[in-house]
């Protein structure tokens, strides 16, 4: 039996509507693949080791809570520093992995403290794949095991690069810190995604959060902005709102060069910098 006219129409219509809801289906996938590709730039291969810096150093493997497994540098500090007790655990952007940052390593060691740093999923060492809960899986694993190697939750400073600085704004705001550095970081992936793409409707399609000055008025430790005026990616006007968003005690302090070239610009402004901030921590545990 032929099928009737009204059956080829109804045929025609459901086949219309699979082909426009693969097609979505198919767009969905593109712009979370370019969404994920725009944010994460993890490398696999190392370009240095840490023993480069020719001072102890431990390389660290630890297990996130979904049993992946991380990698990270620990360099204790010098055993006569006022600051031994202290430790910068340091969250790095969102491109290389730790063996491209010896010099910011290098740098920081320089105020007397301790430093951990950690490759998120998927980045050098680290197993895995990376995402927005991934590396909030892997601030988690890296506090724990300060603590457990015997730092004092307020001695523990977070430190976010970037990328970074949602990383380290999620974890203070969930675990005790002595305090928060948040070095040329924005105030959300949103709000960068709508600036660098204006003819997407990012705040609208995007997955990736990282809400940073969300939390601040959450967070209630001692917190450093650092930003250049010269950032030509994440602009200082992110700065602006995450240092009003913040409580006090805080300060801003102000970088040289672009967004990858605040040592480079002037290592002696930021080491100036980190060390001030130290400071306001030491007065503000004094009272």
């Amino acid at each position: 039996m032929q099928p009737t006219r009204t059956t080829r129409w109804k045929r025609q219509r459901i086949w219309k509507c699979v082909r426009w809801l693969a097609l979505l289906l198919l767009l969905c996938v593109i712009l979370r693949w370019f969404e994920h590709s725009q944010v994460y730039f993890p490398e696999k291969r190392f370009i240095a080791e840490g023993g480069a810096l020719s001072r102890p150093f431990e390389d660290i493997y630890l297990k996130a809570r979904d049993g992946v497994r991380l990698n990270g540098w620990f360099f204790p500090a010098k055993t006569n520093s006022t600051r031994a007790h202290l430790v910068i655990l340091l969250f790095h952007g969102n491109a290389g992995n730790i063996s491209h940052r010896l010099d910011h390593f290098d740098t920081l060691l320089e105020t007397g403290v301790n430093l951990f740093a950690l490759d998120y999923h998927g980045y050098g060492r680290s197993a895995g794949k990376p995402g927005e809960a991934e590396t909030y899986l892997d601030a988690l694993a890296a506090h724990g095991w300060l603590v457990q190697r015997g730092f004092a939750p307020a001695s523990i400073i977070a430190l976010g690069e970037s990328l970074g600085g949602g990383v380290a704004s999620e974890l203070a705001l969930g675990e005790p810190l002595g305090g928060l550095i948040l070095q040329s970081t924005y105030t959300s992936i949103p709000d960068i995604g709508a600036e660098l793409f204006p003819w997407l409707p990012v705040r609208l399609l995007a997955t990736i959060k990282y809400d940073t000055q969300s939390r601040l008025p959450r967070i209630h430790v001692p917190v450093l902005i650092m930003h250049s005026r010269d950032d030509t990616m994440i602009r200082f006007r992110h700065a602006e709102k995450n240092f009003a968003a913040a409580n006090e005690p805080k300060m801003i302090w102000e970088l040289q060069g672009d967004h990858n070239d605040a040592l480079e610009s002037n290592r002696a402004r930021y080491l100036e910098g980190v060390a001030k901030f130290l400071s306001l921590m030491e007065t503000s545990v004094a009272r």
